[in-house]
Parts: C-alpha cells; sequence; structure tokens
C-alpha cells in the first residue's frame, strides 16, 4: 500500500490585489520544504496565482473571481452572473476540493469565514469529519481597532474562530502590533495566537519567471510598485510625471489587476517621459526591489514585507479608503526608522523628486522581526500536534445540524 504524504490546503479569497496570494504562495512552498514534505493545495480566489511559479509538491484550484470595490462591496469579476450565484459556485468548489483532497491542515487567510462566508460549508464539513487541524493566518495589521470589532462582531467571526480554528498565525512581529491587545481579542482567541515574524519573500526559491529585458533593475533604478494595481492610479501617475535626475530611470509595474484602459493611459504618459518604463507585472518583486536604487510603494502587507526583507530605501505612500491598515503599518514602521512615509494627499511630482533628492541610506536591519523557514515549520508540526477543536463531530446529529 502506498504511504499517504501528509496534505496541507491553503485558502486565500483574493479579491482585492495580489498580497493574499503572495502570502500563501510563499507559506505552500516553505510548507512543502519541511522535513514533513508535505503535498500542498493552494485554493485561490483569482487566476493570477497562475502567473507565478510554484514548486514541485504544490498545486493550485482557482477559483471564479469576484472583486471589492471601494465601497467594500463585492461583484463577480468575469462572469455575467449575479453574486450569489459565483460565491456558491465558489463554496462549492471549495467544499469539493476539501472532500477529495482530505487535508491534515486546512490554512485560510485573513477572513475566517472566507469572502461572503463561502467558506462556512466547508468548515462545518471539516468540524464534522473532525481529522483536519485548522489555522487562521492574519496578517499584522488588520484595520482600525474600532472598525475591526465592529467587522468581526458583525460578521460573527469571533464564533467562527472559536468554533473552526485550532491555531491563529499572525504574520507579523508581536512588538509592533500585539493583536490581542489592538483588537480585545477574548482569552481563548488571544491564547491560539503564535507570531511567525513578517514574512520574508526572499525565501520563494519558486520565483523564477523570466525577466524581460524592460524588467531588468539595476541600481540607477527607481521602482514603483502598486501591488495589484486596482487601487494604484493616482500613485501611478504623479510617478508618471515625476523627472528622474541622469542616471536615473524609472520602473513602474502597474499590476496584473489595473484595467486595460488605465494601463493604456500611463503608458501614453510614459511616451513622453524618456527615463520612465513600464510594465505590467513582474514575477520576483522582492528581487527587484533588492536590486534598486529605491522603491516608492503602497503600504500593503507584502510590498512592506519585501522593502523590510531587501532593506532598500522606501517611501511608502499608503491607501487610507476605504481601511486604514495600509496607513496604520506605514506609520509604525516609519516610527522605527525601517521606511518613509507619505500621506497621497501630500504625494506630487515635486514631492517624489525631492524625496529622490535626498541622500541614499540603507533602512535599519535590526528593529523588526522576519520569519524563518525553521520557525514556521516549528510551528507547523506544533499545528499538527494539536488535537483537532472539533468536538461538535461527538455532540450528535442534533448539534451538528444546529451548528452547521
Amino acid at each position: 500500500m502506498t504511504q499517504r504524504h501528509l496534505r496541507i490546503a491553503l485558502y486565500s479569497h483574493d479579491t482585492m490585489g495580489l498580497g493574499h496570494m503572495r502570502r500563501n504562495l510563499l507559506l505552500a512552498e516553505e510548507l512543502a520544504a519541511s522535513p514533513l514534505r508535505p503535498n500542498v493545495l493552494l485554493l485561490s480566489g483569482s487566476r493570477e496565482v497562475t502567473r507565478f511559479a510554484v514548486a514541485r509538491g504544490i498545486d493550485v484550484i482557482s477559483l471564479p473571481a469576484i472583486y471589492k470595490d471601494s465601497s467594500a462591496t463585492y461583484h463577480a469579476r468575469s462572469l455575467e452572473v449575479p453574486l450569489e450565484d459565483v460565491i456558491a459556485l465558489r463554496a462549492a468548489t471549495i467544499l469539493g476540493a476539501l472532500r477529495a483532497y482530505e487535508p491534515d491542515l486546512f490554512v485560510v487567510d485573513n477572513v475566517p469565514r472566507g469572502a461572503v462566508r463561502e467558506l462556512d460549508p466547508a468548515l462545518a464539513y471539516l468540524r464534522r469529519r473532525g481529522r483536519t487541524r485548522c489555522v487562521l493566518g492574519l496578517r499584522d495589521i488588520l484595520d482600525d481597532a474600532q472598525q475591526v470589532r465592529k467587522e468581526w462582531t458583525r460578521a460573527d467571526n469571533y464564533t467562527a474562530v472559536q468554533r473552526n480554528f485550532d491555531t491563529i498565525w499572525v504574520y507579523g512581529d508581536q512588538s509592533v502590533a500585539d493583536l490581542s491587545e489592538e483588537y480585545s481579542f477574548p482569552d481563548d482567541i488571544a491564547a491560539r495566537i503564535r507570531y511567525t515574524g513578517y514574512l520574508d519573500q526572499r525565501a520563494r526559491v519558486a520565483s523564477n519567471a523570466p525577466v524581460t529585458a524592460a524588467e531588468r533593475v539595476d541600481a540607477d533604478t527607481v521602482l514603483c510598485m502598486l501591488g495589484g494595481g486596482q487601487d494604484g492610479l493616482a500613485l501611478a501617475e504623479v510617478f508618471a510625471r515625476t523627472s528622474f535626475p541622469a542616471p536615473l530611470c524609472g520602473l513602474l509595474v502597474t499590476g496584473p489587476l489595473m484595467s486595460p484602459a488605465r494601463r493604456e493611459g500611463l503608458l501614453q504618459a510614459a511616451s513622453a517621459n524618456p527615463r520612465l518604463q513600464v510594465v505590467e507585472f513582474i514575477g520576483n518583486p522582492a528581487a527587484a526591489i533588492r536590486a534598486a536604487h529605491s522603491v516608492i510603494t503602497m503600504g500593503g502587507y507584502n510590498s512592506v514585507c519585501d522593502v523590510l526583507s531587501t532593506r532598500t530605501r522606501a517611501l511608502v505612500v499608503p491607501r487610507v479608503v476605504p481601511r486604514t491598515e495600509q496607513f496604520i503599518r506605514a506609520e509604525r514602521l516609519a516610527a522605527r526608522g525601517l521606511v518613509d512615509m507619505m500621506h497621497p494627499d501630500a504625494v506630487s511630482a515635486g514631492a517624489l523628486e525631492a524625496w529622490l533628492a535626498q541622500p541614499v541610506s540603507r533602512a535599519a536591519s535590526r528593529g523588526v522581526r522576519m520569519h524563518t523557514p525553521e520557525g514556521l515549520h516549528a510551528l507547523l508540526r506544533d499545528a499538527l500536534d494539536t488535537a483537532p477543536r472539533h468536538t461538535i463531530a461527538r455532540r450528535g446529529p442534533e448539534a451538528v445540524a444546529h451548528a452547521s
């Protein structure tokens, strides 16, 4: 009989930007490389996940895409169907995949019940089975504390975490943000928290996508990174108007989720600036940032992690609506001297040129904890050694039906 390999599944809803999938891609690769040598299945809410290289032992299921607009309302991205239909399709796909795969560990990124509660059927199934350890992965900053408490109460996330998740991995440094204190988590939830450190994207060995001539970055390149590109147009337009003194040149990475019309407008602006190039996507942004003269970026989790891991001089221009998560993160890291920060209302071509004219220095190499593969492998072993919090399966069919 063939020995059954350990199986891990990771879910990310991927309704805004590339951050959730990039976190899970790194985690998948690091977990697959652990001494336990598990198979890893990624459930991603965006087809853009297929643009990233993945290592052996990892496979990907791309769900029908949805996106969240500026008012935090969800819509189908490509299918011309009502939102409830695409959510039903996503939920059925997730449940079917987990039924067939039967993971030993299930890691959920950021949203305890998934986008529009699409994980509820799958989590109920795993509770009944009582065999899968479930981990909730949270970034360092969720949002303004009052807003988080309001949203988690409205979504009944506290109950969902208490019922479904054995462990909480926080992808950050407790000295920057202590989530149990920030968000007043109940004691039984706070007790499940384990901090990984900020995720170091340099650890991804499968980031070997071919580099085009336009994507080559060197010590004379000023990078502007917009993450997925859905909400980075204002910064991109300012960067496109910025003058780069010789020998510096600019490379603007719009992100694959920026609309074609907006990208075309940026390409037209770049045609008038001989020291600027525009590309849609770079498969290994951490390597590009490490090689660059400096980087101007929004304040998303993965963009900031790239900066922290490379020590490249960085200016963070955080998004401030509809969430203040990026602003809070940038403000705290700027206070430690790890990045420079500029409020988006203050951004102009002149302001960026003035920042570029300042003497270049590398950020401090200390002051924030980064993850290590060994640390993540230890958390994996601890999670697997934890008895699943699925006592509902032993309380009889009436209780199961009520809880589901």
